[in-house]
This record gives structure tokens, sequence and C-alpha cells, in this order.
């Protein structure tokens, strides 16, 4: 083929040229692309790129009709220019750019097989071919090395390929399991859920054993016991098979593990109950600190052995059933020491002895300071008093002034009514719910009742000889302040001594105001119808001295009587009293003779009446008020 084109070119010579195909080396060969070159041999014309080759734009065809001329025999030899450098075959080839003058190469080969008798080339040199040779072995090793790494790539693209599905198989599988461990554990989750509680019951660990065996008795040794106690019931409520198995297993231990507890409690509250046997305990620090603290000891007990139960609740009430009585004997010995003003039949309202005697009730029988049995003075600060403790034994021993007999009565039954609150509260607070508050009221009156006759003996004895209305008076109010007060402690077991108390007070108190009423009456009876003209003009208009009496006694009375209703047994004997008065003041103002001067006496002693109870307030003090005022509007006119 090449000799074709030489022998054409040389012939035509002389005639029109056919344009060349040039490149900057000066070679013939025209640039086509092979089929079998690597894709990524691309043409250059900006300058080398080391993926670029200038074959790219080569064709398969016209390779193989060059390699088939380069193998002709009649061939010529090129001509070796030696000048020129011979280049690097591969960046040779790299930097070639061919011009086809605008056609394609299927127009380009199509104009070579038409014109290859008449295009005109140079004839090339064996150096040029030696060149091209070089070229293309150049370019046909770098094909080789295409394929070889095409091939490399193609088989880790394949390896790839297989890992990749191997890893989705293994990513499957990983699903799959996570799924199964997913539904295992939520499955798990539910049957822990319902039956975690029921195996937490059934268990006992080997920490409560040890704790409930050989532990120190306090507040968390409580919280293991109820523990046990939680775990006995649940399996009583096991039933079947269920029930059976668990009994075999636990039961044993459960059963050992509560009959040592029991002995402990027995133990603890036995060394408790003998520690308020001790001189000068205070039982109620033993109870608040020891007893209350683990109340829930005794439920347990009460429930597992309530024989026991009740054998160690005897023991409590027989103690605590000594030491009240004891602590108050001891108390109502020290308060018999104090000395008290006595105030007998000679103090009463009609007595006309005006140096009345004055007694003491003291084991020396030596006279205290002068009284008055009709005044009530500063002794309704006994009532008024906010104080809430009562005088100490220490203090009621070497105590030297004089009291009348309310100051005993307050301080031995505040100190009453104080001990039988905390006494019943505790009851309640540490028997309960083991006992019934039936049972529990009944026990506290065992253990009080010893007690409660020492303060009836006590009450009975300041009040069974004395003549002091206003004392007695002030002890039933302060009885009832104790009422109320228990009922707003809530303590009703104290009911049935208070009411006891409150019927030894009453018909004393009226023994006293009939015997008031006597006196006056007496005295009314005794006095002259008519007297003669020399002593009528020695009387006075002033008020009698019954009439001075009888109004501090009426003021005393209606101060005590504020809020008292018309039931009470005192308004019945203040009206007889009062009745008796006025009979007396009128039988003694006709001893006046004339008219005018027994109106006067009558005027001025109900208004002087009047004036001592004109302060006092209450449904009674209106009543007597309004009585006086009418006596007295009555005779100031016809005075």
């Amino acid at each position: 083929m090449w000799l074709d084109r030489l022998s054409a070119t040389q012939a035509n010579a002389s005639g029109p040229s056919t344009p060349q195909l040039t490149s900057r080396h000066n070679s013939p060969l025209p640039r086509r692309t092979s089929s079998n070159l690597s894709p990524y041999i691309t043409s250059q014309r900006q300058g080398p790129s080391p993926r670029g080759s200038s074959l790219s734009l080569v064709s398969g065809d016209s390779t193989t009709s060059l390699l088939a001329s380069a193998r002709k025999p009649n061939g010529s030899e090129a001509r070796q220019n030696p000048t020129a450098p011979a280049p690097d075959p591969v960046d040779e080839d790299l930097a070639l750019d061919f011009d086809f003058g605008g056609l394609s190469l299927q127009e380009l080969a199509a104009g070579e097989s038409g014109q290859s008798t008449t295009s005109l080339r140079r004839p090339q040199t064996a150096s040029e071919y030696e060149q091209d040779k070089a070229r293309f072995d150049a370019l046909h090793r770098s094909i080789v090395a295409c394929d070889e790494i095409l091939n490399s790539v193609e088989n880790n693209l394949t390896d790839f390929r297989n890992d990749l599905s191997t890893v989705s198989a293994d990513i499957e599988t990983l699903q799959s399991r996570s799924s199964a461990l997913s539904r295992r554990l939520e499955n798990r989750k539910r049957i822990e859920k319902a039956l975690g509680p029921l195996v937490e019951e059934l268990s006992v660990s080997p920490d409560t054993i040890s704790r409930i065996t050989t532990g120190h008795i306090d507040e968390a040794w409580a919280k293991t016991l109820n523990e046990v106690d939680k775990r006995a019931a649940a399996i009583k409520k096991l039933s079947g098979t269920q029930q059976g198995k668990a009994s075999e297993e636990l039961g044993p231990i459960l059963e050992k593990l509560i009959l040592k507890a029991i002995e402990r409690i027995r133990d603890f509250l036995v060394a408790q109950i003998k520690a308020l046997r001790s001189p000068h305990i205070n039982a109620q620090i033993i109870q608040q600190q020891n007893f209350l603290k683990f109340k829930d000891l005794y439920t347990f007990l009460h429930k597992h052995h309530a024989a026991l139960a009740e054998e160690i609740s005897q023991a409590y009430m027989n103690t605590m059933r000594w030491y009240y009585l004891n602590q108050f004997t001891r108390y109502e010995r020290a308060l018999a020491k104090l000395k008290l003003h006595v105030l007998d039949k000679n103090d009463v309202l009609g007595q006309e002895d005006a140096t009345r005697k004055t007694a003491v009730l003291s084991s020396s029988r030596v006279a205290g300071p002068p009284h008055d049995a009709f005044n009530l003075g500063r002794r309704i600060d006994m009532l008024r008093t906010k104080s809430t403790s009562a005088i100490s034994s220490y203090l009621a021993e070497e105590d030297q002034s004089t009291h009348y007999l309310e100051v005993p009565f307050r301080n031995f039954n505040l100190a009453l009514i104080d001990n039988a609150t905390a006494e019943y509260t505790f009851l309640a607070a540490f028997f309960a719910p083991a006992l019934s508050y039936a049972q529990i009221s009944r026990n506290f009156n065992f253990i009080f009742e010893p007690t409660f006759e020492v303060g009836r003996a006590l009450s009975k004895t300041l009040v069974s000889e004395s003549f002091d209305a206003l004392g007695l008076l002030l002890c039933i109010r302060l009885n009832q302040h104790f009422a109320f007060d228990l009922q707003r402690r809530k303590v009703p077991a104290v009911d049935g001594y208070i009411n006891g108390t409150n019927m030894l007070l009453w018909p004393r108190l009226q023994v006293i105001m009939d015997r008031h009423c006597e006196s006056v009456r007496l005295l009314t009876n005794a006095a002259p119808t008519k007297l003669a003209k020399a002593d009528q003009s020695k009387m006075s208009a002033a008020p009698h001295m019954v009439t001075q009496r009888f109004g501090q006694l009426l003021q005393g009375f209606l101060a005590l009587s504020t809020e008292a209703g018309d039931d009470e047994p005192v308004v019945a004997s203040v009206r007889r009293l009062r009745s008796e008065v006025e009979t007396f003041l009128t039988r003694h103002a006709q001893t006046h003779g004339e008219a005018r001067k027994s109106e006067r006496f009558l005027y001025n002693n109900y208004s002087l009446i009047l004036t001592i109870i004109g302060d006092e307030t209450g449904k009674l003090a209106e009543e007597q008020q309004q009585h006086f005022e009418e006596l007295k509007q009555k005779y100031q006119g016809e005075a």
C-alpha cells in the first residue's frame, strides 16, 4: 500500500496536488482508531495527558493495513534522519495530532481507497519506519497493560460483587436474628413483668436470713421482718401445684425464720417491760423510743403467735398499772402536805360571828392566814391560766404558802389527765390494729383503775368536810375543762373518771348551798318582828352584813357561770339562796318601823348587790342583774 501511494505521488508530481495529512513529526501515517484500543486512550490537542493517546482516532482497518504493508518484501526501507533525535515511541504516540481536513473516518477511508493511485506522498524513510514500528510496539504493550489492568479491575469488581452479595446475605441474616432477638426480648420482658413480683415474693435472700437471726433490732430489722411476713402471705395465696412446690422449697425456711423472729421479738419486748419497772424511770421516753418505733413487731407477734402476744400485753398492763399507781400515790402524798384553808360550817352566809375561826388542813393543825369564804378574788385565775403543767412533787413538799382546795385538785387531775392521754394514745398506736379499740379501752381501764381511785379519794377528802362553795364550783369548772380537753384529744376512756368526779362534786355543792340557805332562814326566823321606838331610832339604813356576803358570793357564782346553761344545778341553787336573802331583808326592814326607812334600807341593799354583780356577763348574770335592777327601781321611787 505504501508503494502504491508512493508511485502515485511520483506520477502526479506535475499535476494538481492532493491535500496531504500533516503532523508535527511529518509522519505519512494517517491517524485512525483501532477497535481494540483501550477506551482510556484519548487524543490530546492541547498537550500531553497521562491518559491520552494520539492513536485514539485511528481506525482499526487502517492499523491493519499499515501492519500488512510493513511486512511486504518489496517495501522500501525508510531513510534515517541523522539530525533528529529518536523520540520516545510512547511519548511521541501520545503527542500525535492529525488533521483529517474536516472528513470523518469513513469518508477518509473511502477517499484513501479511491485515491490511492493518485495520492502523492513522500516515501517513508527507514528511520521513520523504525520509529513508527517502535511507537506501535509501545502502543501494543500499553494496550496489553491496559487489558491486564482492566482484567484486574474486572476481577476486583467481580470479587467485590461476590463480597457484596455475601455481605448482603449476612445483613439479612443479622436482620432476621435481630428481629428474633427483639421478639424474644419482648417476650422475656412480658414474662418478667408478670412473674417478677411473684418470684420476688417467693424468694428469701441470705442477707434477710442473717439479719433476722443475728442482726440488731432496729428500724431496718423491722422492715426486713415485714418482707418476711409478705413472703409468708404470698405462699398462702398460691393454689394447687404452685402452692405445693413453693411450700416444699420455701415453706420450711420461712417457718423457721418466723419462729426465730418471734423469739427475738419476745426477748426484746420483755426487756423493755423490765426497763419500765426501774426506779425513777420515765415511762413515756421508753414508750416513744423503744415501743412505738417498733410497733410492727407486736403486730407480727400477734399475727403469728396470738397467745404469746396476749401474754406480752398482760405483762405490760400489769407493769404500767403498778407504775401509775406508785407514781400518783407518791404525788398525792406530796400534795397532801400543802397547807389549805379550812372552811367549815361557821363559814356560811347567815353566820353572824364576825370572828369566824380559820383552820388549816395539815398534820400540825397550825393556824393559817385569814381568808374570805365569800369573795372569789384572784382564785378565778386558776381557771383562766394557760399553764398546762402541774406542780412537781418536790415543789409541793417544799411549798409553805396556804392554798384553797382547788389547787391540789387541779394539779393532781391535770397530771392524771396528761398521763392518761399519753397512755391511751400509746396503747392505740402500739396495739392497734392487732387489738380492737374496745379491747384497748378495756386494757386502759385495767391500767388506770387504781390510779383513778386515788384521784377520787383525793377529791372526796378535799370536799367532804369543806363548806367552800366557790372552791367546789371552781373544781366543777376545772373538771369540765378537763372533759373538753379530753374530747379535743380524742380520749374517751377517761370519761368514766370525769363523770364520777362530777357526781362527787355536784352533790356536795348542793349540800353547801342548802347550808347557806338554812343559815339565812335561821337568821330570818330569829329576827324580831317589831322593836321599840328607842331601838328603831338606832337602826341604820346601811346594807346588812348578809347583803355584803351574798353580793360577793353571787358575784363569784356568776363569774364562774358565764357559759352555764339553765339546766345546771347551780342556777336553781342561786335562785333559792336569792329568795332566802330577799326574805331576810324584807323581814329585817320591818324592824325599822317607818315605811320610808324600811324602803331606804331595802334600796341600799339591792343597790349594793347590783353594784357588785354589775360587771359580770353571761345568761345567768343578765338574769340576776335584771332582777335586782327591778327591785332597786321599785324601792328607789318609794324611798
